[in-house]
């Protein structure tokens, strides 16, 4: 997968097309991730000591994962992402668009090879 919390994703499925936001968590088994500003929803609170006015509270739900693309940061464009092994043995991630790298993606091979 290569999306990582904190990376800016642009939506291109559901009510929410076409909005940009960052990536607050992912859920990796579910496949899904919680991306700022995006398939908000209201939660009815009922009045206690902790929320002594009640009311709605508006919260972020997840979004399938599908349902997302990574903005590479060079090109400013929602993209697909692929990825490469670089001159210096770390596997990075690569803009489909314009080559660019995205960032690292996983450990470096000479720390793996280094464990074994």
């Amino acid at each position: 997968m290569h999306i990582r919390t904190g990376d800016t994703v642009a939506v291109i499925r559901g009510d929410d097309k076409g909005v940009r936001g960052k990536v607050l968590t992912i859920d990796r088994d579910a496949g899904k991730l919680v991306v700022e500003g995006v398939n908000r929803v209201y939660k009815h609170v009922r009045r206690s000591q902790k929320n002594p006015q009640g009311g709605r509270l508006s919260k972020e739900m997840p979004v399938q994962i599908s349902n997302v693309l990574l903005v590479c940061p060079a090109c400013n464009q929602p993209t697909r992402t692929g990825s490469r092994v670089a001159n210096d043995g770390t596997k990075e991630r690569v803009c489909r668009k314009c080559g660019k790298a995205v960032g690292a993606l996983g450990p470096t091979r000479k720390r793996a090879a280094a464990g074994k």
